[in-house]
């Protein structure tokens, strides 16, 4: 026979655990900032990553179409980057949004990501990120790409694409 006051435990258990403070989400990695001319650019390049909106699964007329994450993570341990733009291009080249409206500050091993939604086929197989970044001291690269992705049913694939780099800025170091 079950005791009265297990009943009173299980039940108190059960409300203190649905009046639990959920914890907030953690803010963003993000700060906005602002360039002048007086802040002084160690480094920085322009990235050009692969994005694949869709790709063919059988033959051209069947495709399949992707969610794409691009994600731009800091590797320096003591300096951050600022990420001056993104840009998402068609297959023809054709500059399809701009995911800033201002420049941001990515701190110290952070990182953060953009994506284009799997119903946003607009890109097309060849479709592109073009992403700028510098830094106010010299630090290691930022690791930049894209991972697509989709399900369906008990099937899914995903895969990445590396980021080129193709125009690199030097200018001048602040101390390290």
């Amino acid at each position: 026979m079950i005791k009265p006051y297990f009943y009173i435990v299980v039940l108190g258990c059960i409300l203190l655990g649905c009046t639990q403070e959920i914890e907030p989400p953690p803010k963003s990695q993000l700060k906005p900032i602002t360039l002048t001319n007086a802040v002084k650019i160690a480094r920085g390049q322009t990235v050009y990553v692969p994005v694949y909106s869709h790709i063919y699964s059988v033959s051209k007329s069947q495709k399949m179409d992707l969610s794409a994450t691009l994600s731009v993570r800091n590797t320096d341990q003591a300096h951050p980057i600022i990420i001056t733009s993104v840009l998402y291009h068609d297959t023809n080249g054709k500059l399809l949004r701009k995911y800033l409206e201002q420049s941001v500050e990515l701190r110290p091993f952070a990182s953060t990501e953009f994506v284009v939604d799997q119903a946003d086929t607009g890109g097309g197989v060849g479709a592109s990120f073009l992403v700028e970044w510098v830094a106010q001291h010299k630090v290691s690269d930022p690791v930049i790409e894209t991972v697509m992705i989709n399900t369906m049913g008990n099937q899914g694939i995903s895969f990445v694409s590396q980021g080129r780099v193709v125009k690199r800025r030097e200018g001048n170091p602040a101390s390290k």
